[in-house]
């Protein structure tokens, strides 16, 4: 079985319009400077245990929030990263993107809406170089696509 690299996987980003339902074609890689994205995601649980078992209780997962978090150094001349940072001062709709997932081996990507939190665009030392982060958490199950031919699950 192989193993991929990280900096193999791709993030994109697009503006989101309040309304249109479908993202565009034009997306933004966000990669430069980049050094890592960790995993965000939040589970929603639940614990019952049964009478038919012997009352330990099953944990069951009741709901996902997918979400990535970038960190590396802030470039203002990076598209993807001024789109982000360019919702800072925004709340609500304002702070909506499409955000698309491209796995490490390129079979399989995500695409969704998201919300974006957290908004680091500078910031750092007096010596260091200016720091970029955020969180890109998906609003819902974002969709996947099976970019072999075959669907995807």
């Amino acid at each position: 079985m192989p193993r991929n690299k990280n900096a193999m996987r791709e993030h994109y980003v697009q503006a989101y319009t309040p309304g249109v339902e479908e993202p565009g074609t034009e997306w933004l890689r966000l990669a430069k400077w980049i050094s890592t994205i960790g995993d965000g995601t939040t589970e929603g649980t639940e614990e019952v245990g049964f009478m038919d078992g012997d009352g330990t209780p099953e944990l069951t997962i009741t709901s996902v929030a997918e979400a990535y978090t970038p960190e590396g150094y802030y470039d203002p001349e990076d598209p993807a990263q001024e789109l982000i940072a360019g919702l800072k001062h925004k709340i609500g709709v304002g702070r909506k993107i499409w955000h698309r997932v491209v796995r490490s081996d390129g079979k399989k990507e995500w695409v969704g809406r998201a919300t974006v939190s957290a908004i680091v665009a500078g910031a750092g030392d007096a010596t260091a170089d200016e720091t970029f982060s955020c969180n890109i958490r998906f609003d819902k199950i974002p969709e996947a696509t099976d970019l072999t031919g075959t669907p995807a699950g």
